[in-house]
């Protein structure tokens, strides 16, 4: 009886542990997820497009397909590379997130630029197309399409968040990184999948809603998920350069150049200065996310010819499919 009085004890004990390892693996996950704000706000941004044109019975299994796809991009060929960069060559991580950190300046001002310069043209989603002779066809393009830029966002996500867990054992590292992947495509695909339904919700109320308020509240959706969309677009490009921006300032830091750093800590400090204790550390953060966030556009806006006339050309070429689907 003794014995196994002793062996519940036990059982008890590693399951203490095991409790405290999972509230650790996933307290870790939710603060490095949060550093990859801007590339989760893009990809919820992007992933809609890739759904325009088809039937509506087809939309929820194409956000299904590709976030499938998305986490076999995260957890059978990012986790590992991320993990074997972090044990064998983790001075490569800072210039890896810089490269990442300029994709996002670069995504943002092209976004801006394609904001001011388009004359209203419909491109008609990410192949250019106005109609579907065969959405079949045109379903596995436009989802591996959405896959593959999915990939570019995966690994800018995970190597930032990466970067923000602890020093800890190998499978911690692990078990935290494959959390962050679950948890932010889960995040992703079920945020795109509630937007792209939403307007038929609205239109089911607006239709069949038995009380007046409702129908009203439909009404109220179809017209206002055109507005939520564009939005999400602002929001998303401005988190796109204020992380790409920050996430530059700080790997020049750890590269040793900290002048940039440095700057703008005291100017954000100065800007601070002159607002109560209560708001003093809200002004201040604000103050140096816009300050990342113009030397984000200005970086990506010297990007943009590069991107543009060089990098998307190749990989055009090497990879297949026009200019567009490329970029």
């Amino acid at each position: 009886m003794s014995g196994l009085l002793a062996l519940l004890d036990d059982v008890a004990a590693i399951a203490k542990v095991a409790a405290a390892s999972v509230d650790d693996v996933m307290g870790q996950a939710v603060k490095a997820g949060s550093k990859a704000a801007g590339a989760v706000i893009d990809d919820a941004a992007v992933t809609p497009k890739y759904l325009q044109g088809f039937q509506p019975a087809r939309e929820l299994p194409i956000v299904w397909r590709i976030a499938r796809g998305s986490l076999i991009n995260k957890l059978v060929f990012l986790l590992p590379i991320g993990l074997a960069l972090s044990a064998f060559a983790p001075w490569m991580i800072p210039p890896l997130l810089m490269l990442g950190g300029a994709y996002l300046c670069f995504e943002g001002a092209e976004k801006i630029a394609h904001a001011l310069t388009s004359k209203g043209d419909h491109d008609g989603g990410p192949d250019g197309s106005h109609s579907i002779k065969d959405p079949l066809h045109l379903e596995e393009e436009r989802v591996k399409g959405a896959i593959k830029t999915d990939f570019i966002l995966s690994a800018e996500i995970m190597t930032i968040a990466l970067a923000a867990i602890p020093e800890s054992t190998f499978w911690m590292e692990a078990a935290t990184l494959a959390a962050v992947g679950v948890m932010i495509t889960i995040a992703v695909y079920g945020s795109v999948a509630l937007i792209v339904k939403m307007d038929d919700l609205g239109l089911l109320m607006a239709q069949g809603g038995r009380l007046g308020v409702t129908r009203s509240l439909g009404r109220l959706i179809v017209k206002g998920m055109p507005y939520v969309m564009k939005t999400l677009t602002v929001v998303g490009t401005a988190a796109m350069l204020w992380v790409g921006g920050s996430i530059i300032v700080h790997g020049l830091g750890q590269l040793g150049w900290h002048l940039p750093e440095e700057f703008i800590h005291d100017m954000a400090v100065w800007v601070a200065e002159g607002v109560g204790p209560d708001l003093k550390g809200a002004v201040e953060w604000t103050a140096t996310a816009a300050m990342d966030g113009v030397l984000g556009l200005l970086l990506g806006l010297l990007l943009i010819p590069l991107g543009t006339k060089v990098i998307a050309p190749v990989w055009g070429a090497v990879f297949g499919g026009n200019k567009g689907s490329a970029h």
